[in-house]
Order: C-alpha cells, then sequence, then structure tokens
C-alpha cells in the first residue's frame, strides 16, 4: 500500500500530464446534472455516456498506469472501472436508466453528492493543505467519479439496476484506507456509498413492479352499479 504522501506525488505528476481535461471534465459534469434535473430527450443516453467516459478513463489512464509502475492492488482496480464502465457503455446504447426527479429528499440527496463531487473534494483538500497539483481531479480520478455516480442514480426516476450499484459500492469502502492515509476529503465517497446504495435501495422496494401498476391489485374501482329495477317490471317479470 502506498502513503498519502505518496499519492499526492502521484495526483501532482498526473494534473500535468492531463491538462486541460480537468476543464472537459468539469464541463461535462454540469452537463450531466443539467441532463438529470431538465429532463430532455437525451438525457437517458447522455448522462450513461458520461459516467461511462469517467470510469472508463479512470480504468484506463489513472489505474492502468499505476499497475505497469508496479502498483499491485491496482489490478483489482482497473477491473472495477473498466466493468462498471462497459456497463454504462451498454446503457448508453440501450437507454433504460431515465432522470428527472421532483423536489423531494433523493433529489437534495443526489444535488448534495454532486456539488461535493464538483466543489466539495477541492474546498475539502485545500483545507488539509491538498492544492493543485498536488489534489484528486474531479472526473478524473476514481474517488470524485464514485460520489458523482450516486449523486446521479439518486435522480433517477425508475428503478436503478442492482448490478450498477455493487461496483460502486464496493470501491466507497475503500475510502476507509484513503482516509487512513490523510484524503480526509474521501469521507464524502464512503458517505455517498453507504447513504446512497442504503437510499437507493429502500426507495426501488417501495416503487411498485411494472406488472404491478399495469395488471395488479387497484383500488381504482369502477363506479358503475346494475340498474335498479323499476317495481312494474318486477311484477311484469314474475307474471311471465
Amino acid at each position: 500500500m502506498i502513503t498519502g504522501e505518496q499519492l499526492l506525488e502521484v495526483f501532482a505528476a498526473y494534473n500535468p500530464q492531463i491538462w486541460p481535461m480537468q476543464f472537459v471534465a468539469y464541463l461535462l459534469g454540469v452537463t450531466a446534472v443539467y441532463l438529470a434535473l431538465r429532463k430532455t430527450a437525451f438525457s437517458a443516453r447522455g448522462i450513461p455516456a458520461i459516467l461511462a467516459f469517467f470510469w472508463l478513463w479512470v480504468a484506463l489512464l489513472f489505474w492502468l498506469p499505476s499497475v505497469l509502475q508496479g502498483f499491485m492492488p491496482g489490478y483489482f482496480f482497473v477491473a472495477i472501472f473498466l466493468i462498471q464502465g462497459l456497463f454504462f457503455v451498454i446503457y448508453t446504447i440501450r437507454p433504460r436508466l431515465h432522470f428527472g426527479s421532483p423536489p423531494d429528499l433523493k433529489t437534495w440527496m443526489g444535488l448534495g453528492m454532486m456539488l461535493y463531487a464538483l466543489l466539495g473534494y477541492p474546498l475539502v483538500g485545500a483545507l488539509v493543505g491538498h492544492t493543485y497539483p498536488r489534489m484528486s481531479p474531479f472526473g478524473l480520478t476514481p474517488c470524485p467519479v464514485v460520489t458523482f455516480t450516486f449523486g446521479l442514480l439518486l435522480l433517477s426516476e425508475q428503478k436503478v439496476p442492482k448490478g450498477l450499484l455493487i461496483l460502486p459500492f464496493l470501491y466507497a469502502l475503500t475510502g476507509f484506507v484513503w482516509v487512513s492515509i490523510g484524503m480526509w476529503e474521501d469521507i464524502g465517497m464512503i458517505l455517498s456509498g453507504l447513504v446512497g446504495t442504503g437510499f437507493i435501495l429502500y426507495r426501488d422496494s417501495r416503487v411498485p413492479t411494472e406488472n404491478q401498476v399495469n395488471g395488479g391489485w387497484s383500488l381504482n374501482i369502477p363506479d358503475k352499479k346494475p340498474p335498479v329495477k323499476m317495481s312494474h317490471e318486477i311484477n311484469r317479470s314474475s307474471s311471465s
């Protein structure tokens, strides 16, 4: 395992090498927030496409070089981010995630996580002495990507496939390791993984399935009553 100082040195070398991708990442992040809140026709494809870009970038351009330099745990992290990125590619081609949420608790929680990924990471990092270039850039390093992903999934209108939660949740748990070596800003990722996963599962358990909505039991009983026969009609039918 590496130390906090070694990880900051990695960021110090990484940030100048990828310049000016930091601006591109922020542009994509703001676009994803807009698409999630405005619910455009492009949202169902655009948001998974942006997430796919972030996860695949981290897999191939952040973790893979660390593996080639001898960081053996990087194999596990490459696999997590590569597989999750491919999941989002699939959901880009065959959109099943639909966004656009009313201003309720889950929406504010999602917005809070996304804002933390966009702004909280650099601010908290600066408070503990992690300033540019010795800092974790948004969208291009693992922890802000995981936090941002949970924020977006909380703004999904429909149930989130549980397969999309497993790998982000597993990586969020590694935040305890990063915090232990001095990366205090990663407390936000831990909270997003624990709270975000729990809240999504709870919310989805209360959302009726398609079968329940279309063909299940319902209280909407049609207000139709059989016609009441008049007394002369009753007598006529009895006499016949």
